[in-house]
Order: C-alpha cells, then structure tokens, then sequence
C-alpha cells in the first residue's frame, strides 16, 4: 500500500497542486514588488525586507518537514507535502490523522492495516474539516475586516481567539486523557501496566515548549519562536527513542 501512496500519479497530482500554488505566490510577489517601487519605496528596502522574510520562513518550515516525515510513514510522502505545504497546520493534520483512522476501525495511525477505502477517507475528513475556514472568510471576511478597520481597539482577547484556545485544550486534553487511560487500565482495570512512553513523550515535549516560550517572551528571545514547535518535536522524538 506504501507503495502505492508514494506512486509517480501521486507524486504528480500533489506536485501540480503545490506548482499552482508556488507560481500564485511568485505572482503576488512580483507584483508587490512594483507596487513598493509605484509607490516610492527604496529598491534596497525591498530586497532586504524579501531577503529577509525568506530567511525567516525557513526556521519554522522544519517543523513543517518534520510533520511530512512523521506523517509519510502511514499516509505516503505525496498526500502529507500538500497538505502541509498548501493550507495544512501541523497540530491540525496529525490529530485529524489519528482520529479519522481510528473512525475506520484501525487500532492507530498506521500503514500496517491501510487500504485504499481507508485512505480515501482519512485524506477526505482532512480536506473537509479544513476547508470551512475558507468558505466562511468569502461569506463573512469583508463584514468582519470593516468592524476592525471602524471599531475600537481593545487589548482584551477576542470570542474568536477564547474559543480556540478553549477548543485547542480540550483536544489536547482528550489525548492526554487517552494516553492516561491507556496506562492506568489499558492491561486490566487499574493495572498501571500500560504503555507509559506517550505520557512521558507529551509531558518532555510540553516542558520544552514551555521553556521556549518563557525565554522568548520574558527574556525577550523572540528569535526561539521559530523553534519552539520544531525543537519540542525533535526532543520529544528524542525522549521516546530513548524510552
């Protein structure tokens, strides 16, 4: 089935698709190039601002392979470099990854029991529970950009960003949950036998996160932002190899 995933067809449609869309982004920055120049902006001040938004894009792209690579053992190399080049979030992709191959009846994510009916559907669920951000920004976007643009400011967060916080906890804590019932009872009720490695995993990877994030913001390293998802990944890898 791997090979079938990772077969020159697959290679082509996903590869035309990211082509499209890399000659869109060469597209808009030629032309806002000549827009800074219509506009009076100094030639260097836009080669170094380009230079430098390029460079930057790198740092937090290694998180983005990462994803690719962890992803490209179950699902092919194909699907996963075009969801995570195109549109794709890594938190998004790998959870709804796992949820839709336990929603056709395969134990975890995995190419061991993949098939063709299965991987339809898991590649399905990721497009589809993706694609509403796109279709309500066409219906709601200009409305909500005037209310931003006319209304007042306020420091205080916003519905928009309480709710996803609150969403994005509930699902981490729906996978910690698991991982926890998985030891406690995953060998018999209230055994504690269970696999522990996914526990110890997701607490390094926390804890690592946490420190870049409080260098970053009270020592003022905003540079390690661009780190902070690839960097707890790497040592939480690290973690479970040692394990």
């Amino acid at each position: 089935m791997l090979s079938e995933l990772n077969s020159p067809f697959m290679y082509a449609v996903c590869g035309g698709i990211i082509l499209f869309v890399a000659i869109v982004c060469v597209i808009f920055l030629v032309r806002s190039y000549k827009a800074g120049k219509a506009l009076g902006m100094d030639t260097k001040v836009l080669k170094r601002t380009i230079t430098s938004s390029a460079t930057f894009s790198v740092l937090p792209a290694v998180g983005i392979l990462l994803g690719v690579i962890a992803l490209s053992g179950s699902l092919g190399t194909p699907w996963p470099w075009l969801r995570l080049s195109v549109i794709g979030a890594l938190h998004y992709e790998a959870q709804v990854a796992e949820a839709a191959a336990e929603q056709v009846a395969m134990s975890r994510l995995s190419i061991d029991g993949m098939t063709p009916r299965a991987f339809a559907t898991i590649a399905l669920l990721m497009s589809i529970c993706i694609m509403w951000g796109m279709i309500l920004s066409i219906i709601f976007n200009r409305k909500y950009t005037k209310k931003l643009s006319g209304g007042k400011t306020s420091a205080k967060k916003g519905f928009g960003d309480l709710a996803m916080t609150a969403m994005f906890i509930g699902l981490v804590s729906a996978y910690i949950g698991s991982y926890i019932g998985s030891f406690v009872s995953g060998n018999g009720l209230f055994t504690f036998s269970g696999d522990i490695t996914p526990i110890i995993v997701a607490v390094v990877a926390a804890l690592v996160m946490a420190g870049l994030t409080y260098l970053a913001e009270e020592k003022h390293m905003v540079w390690l932002e661009s780190f902070s998802i690839a960097a707890s990944m790497l040592i939480g890898m690290l973690a479970a190899i040692i394990i």
